[in-house]
């Protein structure tokens, strides 16, 4: 066997073995460079030379770019879904709400939601259903239209009336702390109804109102216990108009709860103990 001379494996005594191994490690650090300024997820592409002394750099395989959704994408897929199943459980209103028997038997809850509530706090059934009817006409989101500049421009609401007894936010807060009932919504139609009862009770014992007048009930509920104590009504001739109408409605109400009552006991497994 021939022994190499061991000068053949020294580099500064070879400058041909030199240039070849310099060549090598700058084929290698242009492949690293590539692949650090490769976009991530991005189809990998780069010169064929990364500089005049060496020779084309293979590339590498193609990558198929996966496309992930961003945090911000799937909130804004959460909202709409939100929306749209928020959409779909709307109540939507009675579609006769001049017939107390209709209304009820459409919304099949309603019933035994203001017979709890006139067992509870004394509050006739179609009282109540005539306050709420002409409040916000059973709509479970009502509220006051907003003010408009130049009869044009939507500004701020007159108040902050809410939900099917349109009750302001300190009116409510007020009742849930009364009655008990701390995780009451207003539009929840059982809540309303109870909220309704309770202020004809709390009317009742405060001004001496009747639980059966719908007239002078509508006139409490409308300005407030200190309201009607001034009498400021007085001077309001199309609330006493509303009120007015609001008593007709509940007489209606009531002659047409008489004939279906029984019914509605009977009906959907409903019973009252």
């Amino acid at each position: 066997m021939t022994t190499r001379p061991a000068a053949d494996n020294d580099e500064s005594q070879n400058p041909g073995r030199k240039r070849l191994r310099s060549r090598r490690a700058s084929r290698l650090a242009g492949a690293a460079l590539a692949a650090l300024l490769e976009p991530r997820g991005a189809v990998a592409f780069a010169p064929g030379y990364t500089c005049a002394h060496t020779a084309p750099i293979p590339m590498p395989a193609q990558r198929t770019r996966t496309h992930r959704p961003t945090t911000l994408a799937r909130l804004r897929l959460a909202a709409a879904a939100g929306a749209v199943a928020l959409a779909g459980c709307a109540t939507t209103p009675p579609s006769n709400p001049d017939d107390l028997c209709s209304v009820f038997r459409e919304k099949k809850d309603w019933y035994e939601n203001a017979h709890n509530a006139a067992r509870r706090w004394g509050m006739p059934v179609p009282i109540q259903m005539a306050i709420l009817r002409q409040e916000s006409a059973f709509v479970d989101d009502a509220r006051p239209p907003r003010k408009r500049l130049f009869g044009l421009i939507p500004t701020v609401r007159p108040s902050s009336a809410y939900g099917y007894s349109q009750a302001k936010d300190s009116t409510w807060d007020w009742y849930r702390d009364k009655s008990g009932n701390r995780g009451a919504d207003r539009d929840d139609f059982a809540d309303a109804a109870d909220f309704v009862g309770w202020y004809g009770d709390m009317s009742h014992r405060l001004l001496g109102i009747s639980k059966g007048d719908a007239y002078r009930q509508y006139l409490a509920y409308h300005e407030g216990h200190g309201g009607y104590r001034r009498g400021t009504y007085r001077g309001k001739d199309w609330l006493i108009g509303t009120a007015r109408k609001v008593a007709a409605r509940a007489d209606r109400y009531g002659s047409q709860l008489a004939g279906c009552q029984a019914d509605l006991e009977r009906g959907g497994g409903w019973w009252p103990f």
